[in-house]
C-alpha cells in the first residue's frame, strides 16, 4: 500500500457550508455522536454515501408500488364486460 501512495499525489479538499441552519447542525451533531464520529467526520460519511456510484437500479412507480404492498396480498378485481367498439363520429359535411 505505501509503494501506491508514493506514486500518486495524493489531495483533499475542504469546504465550508454556510448558512447551515441550527436544527440540521443539531441533528448532525445527534447523528454522528450515535455513529461515534466527530461532525466532519459523519458529513464526511453522509457525502460519500449519498455519492457513491453504487446507487440501486431505479425501478418504474408501478413495480415500487407493487413492491411496496407485496406483503398486504393482492386484490382480485372483478372486470366489467367489453361491449363492442363504437362508430367513429362522422363529419356534418
Amino acid at each position: 500500500m505505501q509503494s501506491l501512495r508514493s506514486n500518486r499525489i495524493l489531495s483533499v479538499a475542504s469546504i465550508t457550508i454556510r448558512n447551515l441552519d441550527e436544527a440540521t447542525k443539531a441533528r448532525l451533531r445527534v447523528r454522528a455522536a450515535h455513529h461515534g464520529r466527530s461532525m466532519e467526520d459523519e458529513a464526511r460519511h453522509i457525502l460519500r454515501g449519498a455519492l457513491a456510484d453504487t446507487a440501486a437500479p431505479r425501478r418504474n412507480l408501478a413495480a415500487s408500488v407493487q413492491l411496496r404492498f407485496r406483503a398486504l396480498g393482492g386484490v382480485e378485481v372483478p372486470l366489467p364486460p367489453r361491449e363492442g367498439m363504437r362508430e367513429p363520429p362522422k363529419p356534418d359535411r
